[in-house]
């Protein structure tokens, strides 16, 4: 596999697209901070780190609403790839529908949202929009 968080981002879409409720991804450091921005969003229920004899997983579980039982997530789209990386400064961060979705931008101080780095005055590369 060449793209992790390619893959990471494929496997919640499909999962949202299959209706199922939880998902489970091959765990990393970079995956479980990408999980905990989704889940403070609001993106996604909860998830929780599984201890496993070969590797670790991330057990997510998917959101969607009460009612309509429409996905939370919309689209999640992957912006920076390994062949074409795409790096922006603080003051050129993208605005995800307005301010309605968000951009998470992989910078000098962590991975963070595309406000949360505008906020530090910090930029860096954009990983993936969601809305």
């Amino acid at each position: 596999m060449t793209d992790p968080i390619a893959d990471f981002l494929t496997r919640i879409r499909n999962a949202y697209l299959a209706g199922k409720k939880v998902v489970e991804i091959p765990s990393s450091k970079v995956k479980e901070t990408l999980t905990g921005i989704l889940c403070e969003q609001g993106y996604i229920l909860s998830y929780k780190v599984v201890e496993g004899q070969p590797f670790n997983t991330i057990k997510i579980a998917l959101k969607y609403h009460p009612e309509t039982k429409m996905p939370a997530i919309k689209k999640i789209e992957r912006v920076s790839t390994p062949g074409l990386r795409q790096y922006k400064g603080a003051d050129e961060l993208p605005r995800v529908l307005n301010g309605l979705g968000i951009a998470v931008v992989s910078t000098s101080k962590g991975i963070l949202t595309d406000k949360q780095a505008r906020e530090q005055g910090v930029g860096g590369e954009v990983m993936f929009y969601v809305y």
